[in-house]
């Protein structure tokens, strides 16, 4: 029989990856890890390709239960990490035993944790990706009692004299502040919003219990379209700043639908996307203007940090025989 991982507490859990790349033009949302750099480099830890499955833990109590020696990361949110009551790190590879309880509880200052096993498991597929869509639904959130199967085991690595595992990774761990600066660049209809453009700016926003993965309500200071005649639908970006008629901001998330008619004022950044997908209802966001160049270097800075961290597991695996089976 194959080895699993039994979901014991689910809270709500879902199996995800980076998403569906390049399908936009199909009209299926993106969908994929809300917080995609908290995700990859779960995956990198484990010795994974970036876009292999894993779970995805949202704001609530998670536990599960492997039949197999395996080896998790969990990375996202702060949380109180066990692995059958003693306490274990966030960021970095931990050993868990077969039959050991991994819980996850106690998320705090964001909203998302991911965990990620070496090897990964087993997983569905629809378009490249196993990310669910909820329109279709396809991929629909885990229970207690079901199972994954495992793709592969690995017994706890030891140092030779001190018997305990040897892993300081140094992972690129992103702040989880109380209060969220998220960064975006002009959108499209920037110049029909005139001198209201600054209100972007000038006062935190909060976020709306109604938001969710297709996109976060904003309450605050709207700025103002100056300009009159409808906007036909047309295609829009994960992280578009949209501005309907009313009191909220509406930011367009990795589940949006592919077309929007609403005027676009700005563009979240692809660094800023992630810490958006731990942003909580309730808390606030002031949003931080970049110019295309400053985006593009963040977000080269953010994936350089997680290629040098690739490095550094390759090496520590290597010195310790531990090898995963392909995940790409």
């Amino acid at each position: 029989m194959a080895d699993t991982l039994t979901i014991r507490t689910a809270g709500i859990v879902t199996v995800q990856d980076l998403g569906r790349v390049g399908r936009s033009r199909y009209g299926l949302p993106a969908g994929g890890a809300a917080d995609q750099h908290s995700a990859r480099v779960a995956n990198v830890l484990c010795g994974n390709d970036d876009r292999a499955p894993l779970l995805e833990i949202t704001a609530f109590d998670f536990a599960c239960v492997p039949s197999a020696d395996i080896l998790v990361a969990v990375t996202g949110a702060p949380a109180d990490v066990t692995v059958e009551g003693g306490v274990r790190p966030q960021w970095e590879p931990v050993s868990v035993r077969a039959g050991e309880t991994i819980r996850v509880s106690g998320i705090r200052r964001g909203l998302r944790v991911y965990l990620a096993v070496l090897g990964s498991f087993e997983a569905d597929y629809l378009q490249g990706s196993c990310a669910p869509d909820t329109v279709l639904g396809f991929g629909p959130a885990l229970s207690g009692g079901d199972e994954l199967v495992l793709r592969a085991a690995c017994p706890p690595p030891d140092h030779p004299l001190t018997r305990i595992p040897l892993f300081r990774l140094n992972a690129p761990v992103p702040p989880f502040p109380a209060g969220w600066t998220i960064d975006v660049t002009d959108g499209p209809d920037r110049a029909e919003f005139a001198d209201t453009v600054s209100r972007l700016f000038e006062a935190p926003f909060t976020v709306s219990p109604r938001s969710n993965h297709i996109g976060l309500r904003l309450r605050g200071d709207v700025p103002r379209r100056v300009t009159q005649g409808e906007i036909l639908s047309r295609g829009v970006p994960i992280g578009a700043v949209e501005v309907p008629a009313g009191d909220e901001l509406l930011v367009l998330h990795r589940g949006r639908g592919v077309t929007a008619g609403y005027p676009v004022l700005a563009v979240v950044t692809a660094t800023g996307l992630s810490a958006l997908g731990q942003v909580r209802p309730g808390q606030t966001i002031r949003f931080r203007h970049r110019t295309l160049d400053q985006a593009v270097t963040a977000h080269r800075a953010q994936r350089a940090a997680v290629d040098a961290l690739r490095t550094r597991v390759r090496t520590v695996f290597d010195a310790l025989r531990i090898r995963a089976p392909d995940t790409a």
